[in-house]
């Protein structure tokens, strides 16, 4: 029992991946085997085998489409009581999953742990964003709609699932080489305004990352959170991934 719940978190990723016969799905991790040599690498090439399947999910497993992926709401703070903020974004959709690859894997059994590193030529996100914040004794908010495009990323993901215990993912970001950002409504609707800031980030955006990096992994590690809790707590992973037996 021990050694399924072990496994079960290789899966957390993989089968994140197609509409296809369960059977053919399976097919394609059919030589990975967690008790030899060589399983990590088995598991990557596998994941990267399986992308065009990532805009379809497992029905059959009840599990969603990767690409995009949807987030219904994600929130992160930062401050005191009476000097900080919070950013909540709701109805995120992001885009570019299958275009992605996934350059390590590494399976941490002892842990309940895998990590892995995917780089993504693009990505898209859109959405509503709502920003409260309060200084002292002022408060101000704001809300509109934004979208995010980004190119050439890597980021690191990690998850974890202890056993009893909820699916717990956390996503560093590790490298962008452009970004294009559009927030609505960040000057009272002043299109012009808005327009003229809107250059400005876009133009000098390689130092503030410096700052918001944290703030971006906590909102996509939360997000990450539930979308794998969701599609993955109750999933049969034993079915997929099997030791070899030994033979004599």
């Amino acid at each position: 029992m021990l050694l399924l719940i072990k496994l079960s978190v290789i899966l957390i990723l993989i089968l994140r991946a197609s509409s296809i016969e369960a059977a053919d799905f399976e097919d394609h991790f059919r030589d990975c085997y967690p008790n030899v040599s060589g399983f990590d690498e088995c598991i990557r090439e596998a994941l990267n085998a399986i992308r065009p399947y990532f805009k379809t999910g497992l029905p059959q497993y009840n599990v969603d489409p990767i690409d995009p992926f949807f987030a219904k709401e994600v929130s992160v703070s930062r401050g005191m009581p009476n000097f900080g903020f919070t950013l909540t974004l709701k109805n995120v959709t992001e885009s570019g999953w299958v275009r992605s690859k996934v350059t390590k894997f590494v399976s941490d059994f002892n842990n309940y742990r895998i990590v892995y590193t995917q780089s993504f030529p693009d990505k898209y996100l859109s959405g509503w964003y709502e920003f409260k914040a309060t200084i002292l004794s002022s408060n101000m908010s704001n809300r509109g709609k934004f979208t995010l495009d980004l190119y050439d990323l890597v980021q690191t993901t990690t998850i974890t699932r202890r056993p009893g215990e909820k699916i717990q993912v956390s996503v560093d970001v590790q490298n962008i080489s452009d970004l294009k950002l559009y927030v609505s409504n960040l000057l009272n609707g002043n299109k012009m305004l808005e327009n003229i800031l809107g250059r400005i980030i876009n133009g000098t955006w390689q130092p503030a990352f410096l700052i918001t990096r944290g703030i971006i992994n906590d909102l996509v590690s939360a997000a990450f959170t539930e979308g794998f809790h969701k599609s993955f707590y109750n999933f049969p992973f034993e079915k997929i991934i099997k030791p070899k037996p030994i033979t004599d």
